[in-house]
């Protein structure tokens, strides 16, 4: 049971702020695999090294809570 709640907890919240219009599309392509389609759209994710990094590759364009 505390393994559940533990790991509920490792979620990242994951919000598109600014447009892929005029980005590379490496980073276009880095959105939509975090399944970020439209401005103001959340997501969760889960916290770990591979989100961690693709959010880091697009950090000028996502908002990101824990």
């Amino acid at each position: 049971m505390a393994k559940k709640k533990a790991e509920e907890a490792k979620m990242l919240k994951i919000t598109l702020v600014k447009g892929t219009n005029s980005s590379l599309k490496k980073h276009q392509a880095t959105v939509v695999a975090l399944g970020l389609r439209k401005i103001g759209q959340t997501v969760e994710q889960k916290d770990n090294e591979k989100i961690r990094g693709m959010v880091q590759k697009v950090q000028h364009l996502v908002k990101v809570e824990e």
